[in-house]
């Protein structure tokens, strides 16, 4: 048995693997291909080998990963075996261990692959594109769609920021998901969005928000996301309650390869500083990001238990949907929704949506460009 950060795991290799100790660092190498480092998962833990150098390649993973997945998506109430659930994967450990996990569950799943032209040094996009086939090699029953943004839209997403003189391409890259997930998801008839987010992504983005006070953002921060229009599949984090870290030993434990690099851009971004932030005082008290995650959704569950009884019924809100009326005061939810003269996906204003009027001042071939999904 080995450790990281507390939580015993057994070891694993697929056979003709082998999982041994560097003597010069106490970290796993594997076949000299994986490895846990405090650079690859920004985290000061490390998973360390027991005193025996070499293990068995037939030692298999335990169950508890995939079962725990199991628990937190029945406690929040998030998608049922009837559901027909749209993983979004980027080629990282997050993403395609969700997508490994639903898969053994025994749910129906397909993938979405969004391919946002972001290379650089790395090759960023065309590594993920990459790593998500390799997944695939192993799992041909798996579906993925992938959507080009540059072959559909005319421009990729660092261009289109630049044209848009938008700095970093963060916030035009969020939109841009954010509107092709809704699309396919609608259009395969896919109920369920499901994304990869851990419990570092969520505490960070928890810290950032409540650091400003931006109780929008907070209201809608929740392991469930109702749908609140047809075009708009529900939205969930099987994940939430996973450390980084636990993600990144299952998806090395499984043999799955993923891209290590970060989008360059989101280096030296806020939400990552966060992070480093957190876990120092997750160094110093073991369990505050748990305990700060947990402590917010129920402060949102009691506020909606106080906002039903108030409103004359005695029902209590799943944690999950607890609402931003039931934290923040009734009236964010009654927000009518307009859909969009040129797409048709929900708008909080008449008119364009703020994807399509992104694009609509760029290029007259952009009016005309055909949404196509390659599967």
């Amino acid at each position: 048995m080995a450790t990281l950060g507390g939580h015993n795991l057994i070891l694993a290799a697929q056979p003709g693997q082998d999982i041994v100790q560097d003597e010069e660092h106490p970290l796993i190498v594997v076949n000299d291909q994986y490895a846990l480092t405090q650079h690859s998962f920004l985290l000061p833990t490390v998973l360390r080998t027991p005193s025996a150098t070499q293990l068995s390649p037939h030692v298999m993973p335990d169950n508890r990963f995939p079962a725990t997945t199991q628990r937190i998506i029945q406690t929040y109430k998030m998608f049922g075996p009837a559901d027909r659930v749209l993983v979004a994967v980027s080629g990282g450990k997050d993403s395609l261990s969700l997508w490994d996990v639903l898969d053994q569950l025994g749910y129906q799943t397909e993938g979405l692959y969004i391919s946002l032209g972001i290379d650089g040094s790395v090759r960023y996009s065309a590594q993920s594109r990459e790593k998500i086939e390799k997944f695939l090699e192993t799992r041909p029953h798996l579906k993925l769609h992938v959507v080009d943004v540059k072959e559909t839209y005319g421009r990729s997403i660092p261009e289109l920021a630049r044209v848009r003189r938008r700095g970093r391409p963060c916030s035009v890259c969020g939109l841009t998901r954010r509107h092709i997930m809704n699309r396919v998801a609608y259009e395969g008839d896919c109920s369920v969005l499901a994304t990869g987010h851990n419990l570092d992504d969520e505490v960070a983005v928890l810290f950032q928000n409540t650091l400003r006070w931006q109780t929008g953002y907070l209201a809608r921060q929740s392991p469930v996301l109702p749908s609140i229009h047809p075009r708009l599949a529900r939205k969930v984090k099987p994940f939430c309650r996973f450390y980084e870290r636990e993600t990144a030993a299952y998806a090395l434990l499984r043999g799955i390869d993923y891209i290590y690099d970060e989008c360059p851009h989101a280096v030296g971004n806020t939400v990552n500083f966060y992070k480093e932030v957190l876990n120092k005082l997750e160094a110093e008290s073991p369990g505050t990001k748990m305990s700060f995650y947990i402590s917010f959704l129920k402060a949102k569950d009691d506020a909606s238990a106080r906002f039903s009884a108030a409103q004359g019924t005695s029902k209590r809100e799943p944690r999950a949907d607890a609402s931003e009326e039931g934290l923040f005061g009734p009236g964010q939810k009654e927000l009518g929704l307009y859909e969009c003269e040129h797409c048709g996906q929900p708008t909080s204003v008449p008119g364009l949506c703020a994807f399509c009027r992104q694009w609509e001042t760029l290029t007259p071939a952009t009016e005309s460009a055909q949404e196509s999904v390659e599967t």
